[in-house]
């Protein structure tokens, strides 16, 4: 911890029409394992510098629009190459900023290039156009890019979201206007500047700062498509600054994502850990995440003990610190909610085991941390049943009539994500197939099973739209039909 912190704070600016771009201003990135410690200092832009960027990325889209796909991808996948030898360096920011643990940071760095390949590899459909033969009537239907795009990230996994997003809106023939979370920007931006050296200018620009002083790269005219990934009432509040210029949004936003575990489920070692996983990865700060779990009742005693025995290996710590197994929360207001939930639950009856072991240079450390918790059989409207949690703190509930649990999980106000455990995979396809969420896994949950090649995305107040796959390629497209 103390070589780390005695290292030189960082420090990062605007990325606008090909070059980085100073600040008068700037906001401290402090470390959520140790707040004294500054890691860096990420440039606050001004309304006109946010302006600037969107007209950047506009003025840069004829050019690139009408550059033949198969040429774009050749030019992204050499961008690509220029972050070859950065990721270490790249991912310990990561964790310093996030306070995620080492191991994830590293993933992070590597999904950023599986999935822009992954998006590449499907550019060969762009150009392809349909006919329409008559009489009366002969049509051609083509596909157009959209123009400028703004993306706007989270910050549990910045780098590996946006890669979600990126990658397909530049093989569209998009321009885009990436805004960073505020308290995790530092690696994205690091990230980027080398990535988008590689492309034209102005084909990728970056802006961070507060919501207010960056508000135009949501609300100038010449954005024709926002991409929101983060909560529900933050996506609320990007449709409604969308509505005037009726811009186009995709949002996924959160996710209160149940795991049904049936009667038959196979509760040893490994599907225990995947289920842990599911629920407690980077720390339980993941929009897909298993946010409660609903287990037959001739299965709970079994499943609270396994669970309670697979929590209790876990160790809190820094992230850099190889043996810390879930790192703290990135700041001091989530970890305030998550407690408020146990103590809401615990005064209402419910019994919480706190598991796993603190780090004592972690108790000491003032960072925000909290130790993993198992909540059990809570009264089902409780906070949190009933909301994303986005901590590590996972509520167990019996049950008895699977049928009310469906009805409860299509009906409830989320729909990114579920999972079906059984060791007979044709009995959990049909428990899957009833299931009104964006994805249902089975037998595992979280990140780790996420298949790129499909689309992703939420029901109900869990998101518009969809992203990754062909639909997520299309989705920044427009069709053109051209009749006579």
């Amino acid at each position: 911890m103390t070589e780390l912190a005695d290292r030189p704070a960082v420090h990062t600016g605007l990325i606008v029409n090909g070059k980085t771009v100073e600040t008068d201003d700037h906001t401290a990135i402090h470390n959520p394992a140790s707040p004294e410690e500054v890691v860096g200092y990420a440039a606050a832009a001004t309304r006109e510098q946010a302006r600037d960027a969107v007209a950047a990325a506009y003025d840069a889209f004829p050019a690139w629009a009408a550059t033949p796909a198969k040429r774009r991808a050749e030019i992204i996948e050499a961008a690509l190459g220029l972050l070859d030898g950065t990721a270490g360096e790249r991912a310990e920011l990561m964790t310093r900023e996030n306070g995620k643990i080492a191991f994830e940071s590293n993933v992070e760095m590597d999904v950023f290039g599986i999935r822009t390949r992954h998006a590449l590899s499907l550019v060969g459909t762009l150009g392809e156009v349909r006919r329409f033969d008559g009489p009366p009537l002969t049509s051609e239907l083509h596909t157009l890019p959209v123009g400028v795009v703004t993306i706007i990230v989270p910050f549990n996994w910045p780098i590996a979201i946006l890669a979600a997003s990126l990658p397909y809106a530049l093989a569209a023939g998009n321009t885009v206007v990436i805004k960073p979370p505020p308290s995790v920007p530092l690696s994205l931006v690091r990230t980027i500047e080398r990535f988008a050296s590689g492309l034209p200018a102005g084909v990728v620009n970056v802006v961070t700062g507060s919501n207010e002083a960056v508000s135009p790269v949501v609300s100038d005219p010449r954005v024709a498509k926002i991409v929101f990934t983060g909560s529900t009432a933050a996506g609320k509040r990007i449709m409604a600054a969308a509505a005037p210029n009726l811009t186009s949004v995709t949002l996924e936003l959160g996710g209160n994502d149940p795991a049904i575990v049936l009667d038959d489920a196979d509760l040893g070692e490994e599907n225990i850990g995947r289920l842990t996983l599911g629920a407690f990865l980077t720390t339980g700060q993941v929009c897909m995440a298993v946010k409660r779990v609903y287990v037959h009742r001739s299965r709970y005693d079994e499943l609270v003990e396994a669970m309670t025995g697979a929590l209790n290996a876990h160790r809190v710590g820094p992230g850099q610190d190889p043996s810390t197994t879930l790192g703290p929360l990135n700041s001091a207001a989530q970890r305030d909610i998550v407690t408020s939930m146990l103590q809401e639950a615990s005064d209402a009856g419910a019994e919480i085991r706190e598991l796993g072991t603190l780090a004592p240079e972690a108790a000491s450390s003032g960072g925000h941390y909290l130790r993993p918790s198992l909540v059990l059989d809570p009264d089902p409207s409780l906070r949190i049943v009933t909301e994303e949690q986005f901590g590590p703190a996972l509520p167990i509930l019996p049950f008895d009539d699977l049928d009310a649990v469906l009805t409860e999980v299509n009906t409830g106000w989320s729909g990114l994500c579920s999972s079906v455990w059984s060791a007979d995979p044709s009995r959990a396809a049909e428990v899957a197939r009833r299931l009104r969420t964006g994805t249902t896994w089975i037998n595992n949950a979280n990140a780790v099973a996420c298949d790129d090649r499909v689309p992703f995305g939420g029901f109900r107040q869990s998101g518009l739209g969809r992203e990754m796959g062909p639909d997520g390629l299309l989705a920044y497209t427009e069709p053109h039909s051209i009749t006579w």
